[in-house]
């Protein structure tokens, strides 16, 4: 019954997608061309903008010449980079103050995914002022146009300058949650592969696994379209062919472009499509343990996969065949494996771990009952898994400590 009950959830929400009003973003696509935002910005009337960010890239000088054709546009701006892996609301609400205090109008979203899920959680709370960020959590609790918010992704893996969410965490209770809304879409994302090149390699090679989980949870859910099946392709096609090339040769330009490429369109296929379980372990691995999203659901990925079973051996052989891993006369089964061998080559290749470390035995059943709490009955899994079903994957992917000798 309550599988059924899932299932009809689902069911009814893929339906009232159809009429809700999806836009997607204005693409500024190239080398160089972040130099055109701030034309932009003023071309729009925007007179002050409050720049969101981290203090890595602050450190970097990333924004150096962002921040001077501001000034050149006669733009004031106000930069907050005190943002922490997996913002917290503390951070949303110190920028918050900042934007007010500074009177601006705009918001500037630029680093990973960090950066740019505090400032769709900024932009919600200047929409909404009467509803805290825990208020607004979950489906559509926001429902108001936010001010004008350009995501510069400067990593290859979120898709966040596409989508509909922004994840925040509470240190306090080790909680990691979305808040989900149409309005959180950036009106303009800026796709310049020169701001990825100084990547270091394991956040090239963890951000653009995350980019393929993206990719492959919304072609084997339920709820995906032809338009977010082609985009998922695509995305594949693209991690399998530049992401290791982009990992161990991190100049080359071409393989940058194309791994923002893939992330950006798997970011429109999973903010359509949904994610599933991977991204619902995941997430209580951040909050528990602060492991990196990307480094999560990389280690995750195959694990899932494997425990989905029959389930999903048809669309994963089509995204074998999509990026050419495996032989197109091989049984549906045999290129399933095939493709899930692919997922597990490249990690190790990048030298990804294949087990998570830390994780506590007592923390398990608190995470499994979270991350059933996420997924269930919202997520549209090609197999409802039960909370037997997850504490098997928790322990797969557990590194077991040994014992002293």
């Amino acid at each position: 019954m309550y599988k059924l009950y899932c299932r009809a959830y689902q069911t009814a929400y893929r339906g009232a997608l159809y009429f809700l009003p999806w836009r997607k973003p204005r693409l500024i696509e190239g080398e160089n061309s972040l130099a055109e935002l701030p034309g932009i910005l003023k071309e729009s009337g925007i007179s002050s903008v409050l720049v969101i960010t981290d203090e890595g890239i602050s450190s970097l000088g990333l924004m150096d010449g962002l921040l001077k054709e501001l000034k050149n546009n006669n733009i004031r701006y106000s930069v907050y980079d005190k943002t922490v892996p997996n913002p917290t609301i503390d951070n949303i609400e110190d920028a918050l103050k900042l934007y007010h205090f500074n009177k601006c109008d705009g918001i500037i979203a630029f680093g990973g995914g960090s950066p740019i899920d505090c400032a769709k959680a900024v932009g919600a709370r200047v929409a909404r002022p009467d509803r805290t960020i825990p208020e607004m959590k979950g489906q559509l609790k926001v429902r108001r146009k936010l001010p004008l918010l350009a995501a510069v992704p400067t990593t290859a893996g979120t898709g966040s300058e596409a989508t509909i969410a922004a994840v925040i965490s509470n240190p306090s209770t080790h909680e990691k949650y979305a808040i989900n809304d149409l309005s959180l879409i950036p009106q303009i994302a800026v796709l310049d592969p020169l701001l990825t090149v100084k990547l270091p390699p394991h956040i090239t090679s963890t951000t653009g696994m995350d980019a393929l989980t993206h990719a492959v949870e919304a072609y084997i859910g339920r709820s995906r379209t032809r338009e977010t099946m082609e985009c998922s392709k695509q995305a594949v096609k693209l991690i399998f062919s530049n992401l290791y090339e982009a990992y161990s040769n991190g100049e080359n330009i071409a393989a940058r472009t194309n791994m923002q490429k893939a992330s950006y369109l798997a970011g429109v296929a999973f903010t359509r499509a949904y994610v599933g379980y991977v991204h619902a372990i995941a997430h209580t691995l951040g909050g528990f343990y602060s492991v990196p999203h990307g480094l999560a659901n990389a280690v995750i990925l195959p694990y899932v996969l494997e425990y989905y079973g029959e389930s999903v051996h048809q669309p994963l052989a089509e995204l074998g065949d999509a990026a050419g891993i495996g032989s197109p006369t091989d049984p549906a089964g045999e290129k399933a494996a095939a493709f899930i061998a692919a997922i597990k080559k490249l990690n190790t290749d990048m030298k990804i771990p294949d087990k998570v470390d830390g994780i506590s035995e007592s923390d398990i059943p608190l995470m499994v009952k979270r991350a059933l709490s996420e997924a269930n009955p919202f997520y549209p899994v090609p197999k409802i898994l039960s909370e037997k079903d997850l504490t098997a994957l928790y322990n797969i992917i557990r590194q077991k400590q040994t014992a002293p000798i």
